[in-house]
């Protein structure tokens, strides 16, 4: 029995064996390289993540809708009320902006005149009487000058021929002020009918005036002229 001895390659085929191996051993080396470059597992991930931060995003947009502002400037208009919650309210006055309390006049800031519309009437004119006051204090003051505190009152001598208060009907109260260095009048004059007066004959025959010298005195709000008005009857 004969033994035949194994053939060997020749050295072509053991070179091109060595290149595939080395070629392999290439391919295996540059892929691990290309693995640990690329890092494909983290591509990976944020594909996974994507969606998860979406739906976030989404469900946040949901729950908290920004709301429509206002552009900055623009004022709210009348009628709408602006609610904002970083609005400053609007300071309350202080009590430092509060006008002082106006004072009533006094007799030192008030000078009251009597006055008649002429100085001398013939047998058929009737005086018109008024009262003229002035305040000749540095302010102004406050004053009832109404009906009720007005008191006109005429004489001839020692004898009181007339009071507007004896038979008057009707009174009425008026507060006032009057500035400083202002002057005011009777708004419309009272008429003496020439007779006297008295709380007793208000309704019946009253004794007529003769002629002559007569004075009006008047006080309005208890400050009384300093003078009394003289005047003729004819």
């Amino acid at each position: 029995m004969s033994t035949t001895p194994p053939r060997r390659h020749s050295p072509a085929v053991y070179r091109r064996r060595r290149l595939m191996v080395l070629l392999l051993l290439l391919i295996v080396i540059g892929g691990i390289v290309a693995v640990i470059v690329w890092q494909p597992w983290r591509a990976l991930a944020d594909v996974q993540a994507a969606p998860a931060s979406t739906d976030a995003a989404v469900e946040t947009g949901q729950a908290n809708p920004s709301p429509a502002m206002t552009p900055a400037g623009d004022a709210t208009p009348t009628g709408e009320t602006a609610e904002s919650p970083a609005s400053t309210p609007s300071p309350e006055p202080s009590g430092t902006d509060t006008a002082a309390p106006v004072p009533p006049c006094t007799t030192s800031d008030i000078t009251v005149m009597a006055m008649t519309d002429q100085a001398s009437y013939g047998g058929d004119q009737k005086p018109q009487l008024s009262i003229s006051l002035t305040n000749d204090g540095p302010e102004a003051c406050i004053m009832n000058v109404g009906t009720a505190t007005q008191k006109f009152e005429i004489t001839s001598g020692s004898d009181t021929w007339w009071r507007s208060t004896d038979c008057q009907t009707e009174s009425s109260d008026q507060v006032v002020q009057i500035e400083a260095g202002q002057t005011v009048a009777s708004a419309a004059p009272l008429e003496w009918d020439r007779t006297r007066s008295s709380v007793d004959t208000c309704d019946g025959q009253r004794q007529r005036a003769p002629g002559g010298w007569f004075h009006l005195s008047v006080s309005i709000g208890g400050i009384e002229a300093a003078d009394s008005r003289m005047f003729q009857l004819n």
